[in-house]
């Protein structure tokens, strides 16, 4: 996308203030940041143009409308930016963004949009503050803003829970299944998903809880469904995750041989994805299973 126009609107607007770059930039970003954007070199994240526009005295989506700029989504750009940084566990610089934005009436006005700042806060109170009441009541309060009694959830509600999921995946195994389990329930009764991922996710996690409760079979059970639905999708998503899984668990079954076999899958899939934190790790399990075989 071509962001020269956005950048020569802000550098006009800018010169119409009687600001220097240095002065637009305070408390905002820095000098140098400001004259990328200006020249069109970078677009910046959501939350600073939103700064930018209140500094400049326009509303913000005075840019998405700019000639022949195409339209940009201010709300999915910083959807996009809270899911690269949870994704790279980078929680303070989520939390940044969510501060930025809670008084953006894009936001406050929006249910859908507020949600989207709630549930992002509700892992930043879990990963970064302990505190975890606080966590799950900001994660239920995501959910219910936009849920009407009775109604099915809908996909992101979904994602919601399983952050609820994974969280109590470290604090209460019954409670985690439980969540898992009526992730698994709304599930069914969405006539399409969208984002395929979801279910990945979901039985990546229930297995990985079904193993913690000493619970096996029923594991690879939801390992094997998830293997098959990635296939399904051509997606390499979570897979090599779910074959180490598999063969973890086969290890617990005394199938050292059938364990080895799924470990050696899960190096092929993660050396595709050049993903190299688990390769050696899982290399010294295959060793080690080798000399039980």
């Amino acid at each position: 996308m071509d962001f020269t126009a956005v950048g020569k609107k802000i550098k006009e607007l800018r010169k119409n203030s009687g600001l220097s770059q240095e002065e637009l930039a305070e408390g905002i970003c820095t000098q140098a940041q400001i004259s990328k954007i200006e020249k069109g070199d970078v677009f910046p994240y959501a939350s600073t143009l939103y700064q930018i526009s209140q500094k400049l005295g326009v509303d913000v989506n005075y840019f998405f409308d700019i000639g022949t700029t195409p339209r940009l989504d201010y709300v999915q750009e910083v959807f996009q930016q809270l899911k690269i940084l949870r994704r790279n566990l980078k929680f303070e610089e989520m939390m940044d963004i969510v501060r930025a934005e809670e008084d953006n009436p894009l936001f406050i006005q929006n249910n859908k949009n507020m949600q989207l700042l709630l549930w992002h806060k509700g892992i930043y109170l879990y990963e970064v503050k302990k505190d975890l009441d606080s966590s799950v009541k900001t994660l239920y309060d995501a959910i219910n803003i936009t849920n009407v009694k009775g109604k099915i959830l809908q996909e992101r509600d979904l994602e919601i829970l399983l952050s609820l999921g994974a969280i109590y995946f470290y604090e209460d195994l019954d409670k985690a299944l439980g969540v898992f389990e009526e992730i698994k329930e709304h599930l069914q009764h969405l006539p399409h998903l969208y984002n395929y991922s979801i279910k990945t996710r979901l039985y990546y996690n229930l297995a990985r809880t079904l193993t913690r409760l000493e619970r096996i079979e029923e594991s690879n059970h939801y390992c094997e469904d998830a293997i098959k639905w990635a296939l399904h999708k051509d997606s390499l998503y979570l897979l090599g995750e779910l074959h180490y899984h598999t063969g973890y668990n086969l290890e617990l079954l005394n199938k050292p041989q059938l364990a080895k076999s799924y470990m050696e899958k899960a190096v092929i899939v993660f050396e595709l994805q050049q993903d190299n934190k688990y390769i050696q790790f899982i290399k010294n399990r295959i060793k080690e299973l080798n000399a039980l075989t």
